[in-house]
Formats: structure tokens, C-alpha cells, sequence
């Protein structure tokens, strides 16, 4: 049978026979029992494992990676454009540019043996153009006995020194073996790789002729070639995730201190305004989802001029390029489109309900109001939160960016000069690619992981630390305890260290493997209702979508559970899976005086949640409109990454925030109808302040009925 929760945190129920009864039992020391003990120990050490673990995963990343190879290609010495640390120093010097431009046509075709990134290509500072005047040359990196200039040198002569060439040089250069080529089709900017424009100039076509230059060819696939390696799928993930690298400032300001402050403003209006909360969050709500959609239709071009393009700088306003960021967009905005629906009808249905979520607000209200450090507590678990989102993102970029380079081994006519041979080489002039061994995999899945744990733990021990301080003044009267020094909340912080660590990692491992399993599991549940589908399957059509309810349901059990889990370990100081069992027992014998309680006051969190994310996510778009992230040379490939990132850093900044009202509901709730099941049916510890409002809703549930 499970004892007195008023034994067990608050004070015993003293029998009103005489003074001198209360106060020798004060003397025993009865205010709160010293008996709790150290419980999940080995989840604790598991959790320290992991940890050690996740450092040392993270380490081999800032080790191995370099997040340039994620936005910026490798020129034909296998060095990564941009790179201070390459041989020579590229700093600088971000773009690439492939040199040959028959070797660019004839990795077009389809039936040929080499695809683009075989073929020789060098990191400039800017695209050349060609020059009316005097044919232009792109030659080799300085280097060898022949050519004695510095990097410094080659780019201020805009990378040329063909008049410095001896005859056998410049011979092999008329061959386009290099070390020199001509300049004979412009070329723009795009996402850091030079992509040729089929328009020919004809004056250094015809010097390059006049000169006895090999025949160049200019076929309509040349445009089209380095296009299609720029957009590639791997391509666009990897530009994806250096975008998050580029808009680190966006990411603090937007994902971190907006819903900061505007969290914390909502708590102060909680507290002064609860009546109009409920209606003002509703409001907000609609239009800033409305905001967010119309941003989405902008930046994919459907509304305005002010589409994202992956030029880089200048270049001619009639040569447009789209690609699949661009329809990603439009996939984002037609999305937002039918949330936006679902959305606004829904706030529009629980209209009617708002009165009650109100007088449930009312209650933490009055919580916040008297046990004041609640409003500021969770400003440690979002500082710890911060920290290590900076790291983990940061060793996100490394390792994902950890592979090895490698020179590519090809069939395809590469033949190149090399300056220190004084020859041209036929054997070592293939390209480089990045190559990625099994075990990185493995690491950035148990990388990922580790962001779930970690996440899931810092808001199980913020969510566990509120529900003991609210449940210290729920069993005491709404009195400070005398034990617990100034405020309730350091004495909640002390129990929960001191005693329960590991029973708050076992819970958030379990929503964290819950939510892990279930995102792995789609995409195979997705193939299996496209083959169901294709073949006519009635049985399997059924399976698959009673398995996708069914795995959503377990995961909502599972999180409501460990939810209340926590209030009970707060509380009982008993281990996780003893305070699951209580927890799941109080509220099934209290399941119709909670539930209605629980829902409207929960949607209404939820909605504000959401009004802080989608604030982050539209000041994350105007922030991404500035002519840094646009054309400058932190530009993103697209907006769609840092905005999404944005808002799910708001929605976890909020739910850290807004838990000080959640949580505080719920226990007052499993507090009275603990208290109520004690007593049978009076309540002894709940305050005339908090009693109210659930009496009203009991009132309100017997008049309906």
C-alpha cells in the first residue's frame, strides 16, 4: 500500500488535541522525513558512460573534420577552397573553377567513364570572365623553379602568368595541358563553384585560334554539367548543414535569446493578466503562423520578387538558376499552407473552452506568484542547454565533415603539367573526393542520439526540480518549510542531486529511444504503404496505418507516464519505475476529475509554445534577409535549414519555460487528489487560494452531467 505523501515531504497531520502534542513532534523533527536514498544508481553510472562516450565521439569529429568541405569543393592538389591550413594557403580563395572546358563538355555525356569531379579544377577568389581585349589565363598555383611568385602575386595578376612560360610550357598550355588555360566562357558564382553560361566569347575565341589552340568544344551541355553536380542530393544535404555553421548568429539571437525574453515575458503576464493570456495566445498564434507561411511563399518566389537565388554577387539579371533548395521551399510553403488551415480551425474550436483553461491557469498563476523563484529557475537548465547545443552543433559540423580525401581513381583523359616535374603527367591528375568510412555513420547516429538523452534529461530535471518545490508548499499549506534555506527551489535542486539523478536518466533514456525508434521507423512505414499501394494490399494498407497510430499512441503514453513520473519522484523520492507505478495508479482512480482539467489547460501551453517558436522562426527570416546572408560571403544556400532550427531551439527554450506552468498544474493536481484519497474525499493540505479553482471545475463537471 503506498503511504502518506504528507509523511513523506510535508508535514505529518497533526490531531488538534493539544499544543503540547505539536510540538513535540516538531522537536522529532517531522517536518521532512531524512529517509530517502540514493535510487537508479546504475543509470547513473550508465548516464556517466555515456557522456564519456559522447565526449570522445565528439572529439574524433574536431579531429578528422573540416566544415569547409561541406559548402566549398577541392581543387586538383586535393585541398579544400578556403582552406588557411591548405598547401598553399587558399584563405580566400572560395571558389572553385574547373580549368578545361572540354573536360567539363565531355563529362556530360551519359555513357562517359569520369563524372565531373575527376577533372582538374583550382580555387579562385571570384569567377573569370573573358576580356574583349587580350585573351585571359587561369594557370597553375606558383610553384617549381620556372614560376617565383607568391599567392599574393598570382592573385593580384588575377591568377595569370602565361607570359612567363617557357616554350615547352606554353606549348603544353595550347594543348589545355595546362600549367595555363584560357579563359574562353564566362562563368558566375554559384554556392562557391563556377558554372559556365553557354555564350561564348567570340574575341578571345578567336585569339585562342590565332595562337593554335586545341578545338574547344562549346556544346549546349556545358552550362547544364556543372549544374548538375552542384545539385546534386549529397550536395544540397551538405550545403544544408553549412548553412547552420554560417548562421550561427542567427541561431543565438533567434533560437536562443528571442524565445529567451519572450518566454519570460509571457511567465510575468501569467501572473498579472490570466484572464486575457488565454485570448491573447490564441490571437498570436494565428497571426504569426499566418506570418511564417507568407515567408515560406516569398523566399520560394510564389508572392514578390525576392525568391532565393544560389548566385553569389553580382552577375547578369537575366541569367536566372533555380534549383532544389528553391523546391524545397515550395514544398515548406504548400506544408505550412495546410498546418496554417488545421491550425486556425482548431483555435477556433477550442473557443469555447478557453473559460476553463483560464480558471486552470489561475492556478499556477497563484504558484508563481508565491514561490517567486519559479519564474527564474529555469534560466539554469536553458544555460545548460546552451552550452551544449553550441558544442554539440559545432561537433555536428566536424563530423559530419570527418572523412578522408582521397585521389579518384579514373579512366578519363586528365593528362596535366606539373611544375615541379617540368612534365606533363598522365598518372597521379585525377580529382579528389571526400571519402566516408561506415564508422562515421555510426558516430553521427550515436551524435544524434546523444542530443535526444541530453535534451530529454535537462527538461526531466527541470520539470522534476519544479514539481518538488511546488509539491514542498502544496503538502506544507503554502508555508516556507523551515528546513528549506530562503527558497523552496534550492532545497528541490538539493534532494533531486543528492538522491535521484539516475532515476531521471533512466526516464528521459526511454522517451529518448521512444522518439529515436519512432523516426527511424517511418520512413521504412512510408516504403511499406508505397508497396502496399502499388500492389492493392488491403491487409498490408491496414497494417501500416494502424501501426503508425499505434506507435504514436505508445509514444504519448510513454511521455505522459514519465511526465507524471517525475512529479512522483519529486515527491516520493522513490525510484523511477516505483513512481511511474504511483503515478499511473493515481490517475487512473482519478482519471474524470483530471482529465478535462489537464486537456484545455494543455493545448493552450501548447499554443504558446508554438507563438515563441514561430516568433523565432519569423525573426530568424527577416534576420536572413540582410544582405550578409544573402550575398555576401557567408550567404545560405537556403533559408529553409536555420529557420527550422529556429524553431525547434524556440520550442525547446519555451517548453523549458513554460514547464514552471505546466508542471505546477500538474502537481497540484496529483498533490489534491493524493490528499483527497488520503482523507477520503477532504482535502487537508491544499490552500484556499488553489482549492478553488478545482472545486470550480468540480462543480462545473456535476452541473453538466
Amino acid at each position: 500500500m503506498r503511504g502518506s505523501l504528507g509523511a513523506v515531504i510535508g508535514r505529518f497531520p497533526f490531531s488538534s488535541s493539544s499544543n503540547g502534542d505539536q510540538n513535540q513532534n516538531l522537536e522529532m523533527g517531522d517536518v521532512i522525513r531524512h529517509d530517502r536514498k540514493c535510487r537508479d544508481i546504475p543509470f547513473l553510472v550508465f548516464f556517466i558512460a555515456f557522456w564519456t562516450a559522447l565526449i570522445v565521439n565528439s572529439s574524433f569529429g574536431f579531429y578528422k573534420g573540416n566544415p569547409l568541405r561541406l559548402a566549398h569543393g577541392l581543387d586538383y592538389k586535393g585541398n579544400v577552397c578556403g582552406d588557411k591550413n591548405a598547401s598553399p594557403n587558399l584563405h580566400g580563395l572560395g571558389v572553385r573553377y574547373w580549368v578545361n572546358p572540354n573536360q567539363v563538355f565531355e563529362s556530360g555525356f551519359k555513357d562517359s567513364h569520369s563524372d565531373l569531379e575527376d577533372f582538374k579544377s583550382i580555387c579562385l577568389k571570384d569567377c573569370p570572365v573573358p576580356s574583349e581585349d587580350a585573351l585571359k589565363w587561369v594557370c597553375n598555383y606558383p610553384e617549381g623553379d620556372e614560376i617565383r611568385l607568391s599567392m599574393k602575386q598570382w592573385v593580384a595578376r588575377e591568377y595569370d602568368y602565361f607570359s612567363f612560360l617557357t616554350p615547352d610550357m606554353k606549348k603544353s598550355s595550347l594543348q589545355l595541358l595546362g600549367p595555363c588555360y584560357p579563359v574562353l566562357f564566362p562563368s558566375v558564382n554559384v554556392l562557391w563553384s563556377c558554372e559556365f553560361t553557354a555564350r561564348k566569347s567570340n574575341a578571345s575565341l578567336e585569339q585562342w585560334h590565332q595562337m593554335g589552340g586545341q578545338t574547344v568544344d562549346d556544346g549546349m551541355t556545358l552550362d547544364k554539367t556543372v549544374h548538375k553536380s552542384i545539385n546534386s542530393e549529397s550536395s544540397v544535404i551538405k550545403r544544408y548543414v553549412a548553412d547552420i555553421g554560417k548562421a550561427w548568429p542567427v541561431l543565438i539571437v533567434c533560437g536562443g535569446l528571442i524565445p529567451l525574453v519572450l518566454s519570460l515575458m509571457w511567465l510575468a503576464m501569467i501572473q498579472r493578466l490570466v484572464a486575457a493570456m488565454t485570448w491573447i495566445t490564441v490571437a498570436v498564434f494565428d497571426i504569426l503562423i499566418i506570418s511564417v507561411t507568407m515567408f515560406f511563399y516569398l523566399k520560394a518566389g510564389w508572392i514578390g520578387n525576392d525568391a532565393i537565388s544560389p548566385i553569389i554577387g553580382k552577375h547578369d539579371p537575366y541569367y536566372h538558376i533555380s534549383g532544389r533548395e528553391r523546391g524545397h521551399l515550395h514544398f515548406a510553403a504548400v506544408l505550412m499552407t495546410m498546418v496554417m488551415g488545421v491550425a486556425i480551425l482548431s483555435s477556433i474550436a477550442i473557443a469555447r473552452r478557453i473559460v476553463m483553461a483560464t480558471s486552470v491557469l489561475k492556478v499556477a498563476s497563484k504558484i508563481i506568484g508565491e514561490v517567486r523563484a519559479l519564474i527564474i529557475f529555469p534560466i539554469m537548465p536553458y544555460a545548460l542547454l546552451a552550452i551544449f547545443y553550441m558544442i554539440w552543433i559545432s561537433a555536428t559540423l566536424y563530423l559530419l565533415s570527418s572523412g578522408e580525401v582521397v585521389r579518384d581513381r579514373c579512366n578519363a583523359n586528365c593528362c596535366a603539367y606539373d611544375l615541379r616535374s617540368k612534365q606533363v603527367n598522365c598518372e597521379r591528375c585525377c580529382g579528389h573526393t571526400i571519402h566516408y568510412t561506415p564508422h562515421i555513420g555510426l558516430a553521427v547516429l550515436f551524435h544524434i542520439f546523444g542530443w535526444y538523452w541530453v535534451t530529454q534529461f535537462v527538461k526531466a530535471f527541470s520539470s522534476t526540480v519544479i514539481a518538488g518545490s511546488v509539491a514542498s508548499h502544496y503538502w506544507t499549506h503554502g508555508e516556507v518549510l523551515q528546513e528549506i534555506s530562503f527558497l523552496p527551489i534550492f532545497s528541490s535542486v538539493k534532494r533531486l542531486a543528492r538522491y535521484n539523478v539516475g532515476s531521471v536518466a533512466i526516464g528521459s533514456l526511454i522517451v529518448s529511444f521512444v522518439e529515436s525508434s519512432s523516426r527511424i521507423l517511418k520512413p521504412l512505414r512510408r516504403k511499406l504503404i508505397a508497396v502496399d499501394i502499388s500492389t492493392h494490399n488491403r491487409a498490408g494498407k491496414f497494417l501500416s496505418v494502424s501501426s503508425h497510430y499505434a506507435l504514436t499512441f505508445i509514444e504519448w503514453i510513454i511521455k505522459s507516464v514519465n511526465h507524471n513520473a517525475y512529479i512522483m519522484i519529486a515527491i516520493t523520492g522513490e525510484s523511477f519505475f516505483a513512481a511511474s507505478a504511483m503515478a499511473t495508479e493515481l490517475i487512473k482512480n482519478n482519471i474524470l476529475r483530471i482529465g478535462k482539467v489537464n486537456v484545455i489547460g494543455n493545448v493552450i501551453l501548447f499554443l504558446g509554445k508554438l507563438c515563441v517558436s514561430l516568433a523565432s522562426a519569423l525573426f530568424a527570416f527577416l534576420m536572413l534577409d540582410t544582405h550578409a546572408y544573402k550575398s555576401a560571403h557567408n550567404k545560405v544556400s537556403s533559408p529553409l535549414i536555420p529557420v527550422l532550427v529556429c524553431w525547434g531551439l524556440g520550442f525547446v527554450v519555451a517548453t523549458l519555460f513554460f514547464a514552471v506552468v505546466e508542471v505546477s498544474i500538474d502537481t497540484i493536481i496529483l498533490s489534491y487528489c493524493q490528499d483527497s484519497e488520503e482523507h477520503r474525499g477532504t482535502t487537508q493540505y491544499a490552500t484556499p487560494l488553489l482549492l478553488q479553482p478545482l472545486e470550480d471545475h468540480n462543480e462545473m463537471d456535476s452541473h453538466e452531467q
